[in-house]
């Protein structure tokens, strides 16, 4: 089974460098859309069927947390699971992002097999890699 994933940065190349361990990551992923910020997600949401959404938190517009806030609240993206990836290391926030309901929380700078591990967690386990693909080199992004 295939896997939509939204990834949700003000960063064009970060979005780019996620799409990119996706992909190394050996998931069997579908389609993986892309937004700039928040309300850019919830707009693309109503069209879009994401299995899952990674998203910073620092964006303009709509940040990460308010995403946050706005999925859980709704009754039909209340079971969505969204990792947070960020710079943001304060605990308060952290740990108010866990508390609301983020399926994960990975820091900025990541390596891949970080994203591989949470999409591991939230897909169900190697079960759900695709054949053929290959483990991704340790780097840091």
């Amino acid at each position: 089974m295939a896997f939509n994933i939204l990834v949700v940065d003000d960063s064009i190349s970060m979005r780019a460098i996620i799409k990119k361990v996706i992909g190394m990551s050996g998931f069997d992923v579908g389609e993986i859309a892309e937004a700039g910020n928040g309300l850019e997600a919830l707009a693309k949401l109503e069209d879009f069927w994401a299995d899952v959404i990674l998203t910073d938190i620092h964006m303009p517009e709509m940040n990460g947390v308010e995403l946050l806030k706005r999925i859980k609240s709704n009754p039909m993206t209340e079971g969505l699971p969204v990792v947070m990836i960020t710079t943001e290391s304060r605990e308060e926030v952290v740990s108010g992002a866990l508390e609301m309901g983020a399926a994960g929380y990975i820091k900025k700078p990541f390596r891949p097999e970080d994203i591989k591990a949470l999409l591991g967690e939230i897909f169900g386990g190697e079960e759900n890699v695709g054949e053929g693909q290959s483990e991704s080199d340790e780097c840091d992004f």
